[in-house]
């Protein structure tokens, strides 16, 4: 098995940075895939400050069908890690799946974080 991980800092409008840790498992590095999944990670670590860390994985499943590409992706943020998962033809939907899924997560853990310091 072979991971190839590229860490990447991002500064967003604070002076709060968020790291990204992507591997590639048992296919080539893709620059284009990193540049998309980076760009939609910056616009989440940006409306979503807390976020602290990324983890993204790629990964070439054993589906038949064609579904076949595996996007995960977990943050690290305050309370209990986010993870979202989604497997389809190509990995760019995957991609944008998954981090759908991670920005309905994170909207409601920060509506958690509303409702807590409205009853302090």
């Amino acid at each position: 098995m072979k991971r190839i991980a590229v860490i990447l800092l991002i500064k967003t409008k604070n002076p709060h940075i968020m790291t990204i840790n992507m591997q590639y498992v048992q296919m080539p590095e893709s620059e284009s895939l990193s540049a998309i999944v980076n760009r939609n990670l910056r616009k989440l670590a940006n409306k979503y400050q807390f976020i602290i860390r990324a983890n993204v994985f790629f990964k070439l499943g054993n589906g038949t069908d064609g579904n076949n590409k595996i996007c995960e992706i977990q943050l690290s943020a305050p309370g209990p890690r986010i993870f979202a998962k989604s497997t389809e033809d190509n990995f760019e939907k995957a991609a944008a799946k998954t981090v759908t899924d991670l920005e309905r997560q994170l909207r409601k853990r920060k509506e958690k974080f509303r409702d807590r310091k409205k009853t302090l």
